[in-house]
């Protein structure tokens, strides 16, 4: 029996493809938020304020490109960065607070 034969199969198949990209992604979320850690470090250190509005908004247009060119919601890959940046600047004011 195929998949097109047995709905069941092909939702089970379609969940694990799902589960291996979800881990995959939260493995490459730790990588990010490991590089972006050691960029709160070396700000700190030299006393570079946290947010850096100019790279955002180059990252922004880059990701939507990427976006439309990958047939993903520019909408939606903007609104993704913007909660990883929120993240990633709260991670750095706490390193320039000695936290």
């Amino acid at each position: 029996m195929n998949d097109a034969a047995d709905p069941t199969a092909t939702l089970r198949r379609l969940r694990g493809s799902i589960d291996n990209i979800d881990a995959a992604l939260i493995h490459m979320l730790a990588e990010r938020f490991k590089a972006t850690q050691q960029v709160g470090v070396l700000k700190a250190e030299y006393g570079m304020p946290p947010s850096d509005p100019a790279r955002e908004e180059q990252q922004i247009a880059r990701l939507r490109r990427l976006a439309s060119d990958a047939d993903l919601d520019p909408e939606f890959a903007e609104k993704w960065f913007n909660f990883v940046v929120a993240e990633v600047i709260r991670h750095h004011t706490a390193a320039a607070e000695g936290a």
